[in-house]
């Protein structure tokens, strides 16, 4: 009896969930913002990272402005979260994308700090992995076509630009991403930039009342069925 109710129990919490282990970008509910509603896109898996983007393109700016936004958008924000999620905020507020930093060595195979194919930033991994495109150049330095932004998932706002990064690579000098051919590379800071933020969040999913109500129904329709066979073996 108690490996039937086990495996019911196993089977409609895994029944809930395996959506959500499937999603790479999920639509999790909308945030207001300036009069309008913007999708909040969970990001279930960038390097390791579960973040939530939200589709506002905040028009260009340098990158001291450009993080200045989105650090403040927090006192902005109203949020709409689906009821079928709940969230959890593990970053203390909205930033930029995160790129590693050092010497700007430009390159193809995604190796090096500026360049193509690079998905350890998280604009990165956003453009090549979860949205799947292709950038100018293949990772063996050979031109491809088409490229650049043709996929935009559940984004509604994304254009092809250069984006800033929130990672200084100096004094004079941050990080971008260039969503027209997927190059990153060090532009002077006093540059105009597009802002895109994302923030560090656990989602979980939050039980389906049907589904509740399903395995209430299993478990009882078990236990009735377990007094029977008992009753018919007592005889």
């Amino acid at each position: 009896m108690k490996k039937k109710l086990t495996a019911l129990t196993t089977g409609l919490v895994l029944l809930g969930m395996s959506g959500m282990a499937q999603a790479e970008l999920t639509t999790i509910g909308t945030a207001t913002y300036s009069g309008g509603e913007y999708n909040l896109i969970w990001d279930d898996d960038n390097n390791g990272q579960s973040v939530i983007w939200l589709d506002v393109v905040n028009d260009p700016a340098s990158w001291k402005d450009q993080n200045a936004w989105a650090t403040g958008l927090e006192s902005q924000l109203v949020y709409n979260i689906d009821s079928a999620y709940a969230v959890t905020w593990t970053d203390t507020a909205w930033r930029l994308g995160s790129t590693v930093d050092g010497p700007y060595v430009p390159g193809y195979d995604g190796s090096t700090t500026g360049g193509y194919n690079i998905t350890s930033s998280e604009m990165g991994h956003l453009f090549y992995v979860e949205l799947g495109n292709p950038g100018e150049y293949d990772t063996s330095g050979d031109p491809q076509s088409p490229c650049g932004l043709i996929n935009t998932g559940e984004f509604n706002s994304l254009i092809e630009n250069w984006y800033w990064s929130g990672t200084e690579n100096s004094n004079l000098y941050a990080w971008a991403f260039n969503m027209e051919n997927g190059n990153q590379a060090n532009p002077r800071k006093d540059n105009l930039g597009l802002g895109l933020a994302l923030r560090g969040a656990d989602v979980s999913a939050v039980p389906v009342p049907g589904a509740l109500w399903l395995l209430g129904s299993g478990l009882t329709g078990l236990v009735v069925l377990g007094r029977r066979r008992k009753e018919v073996n007592c005889d």
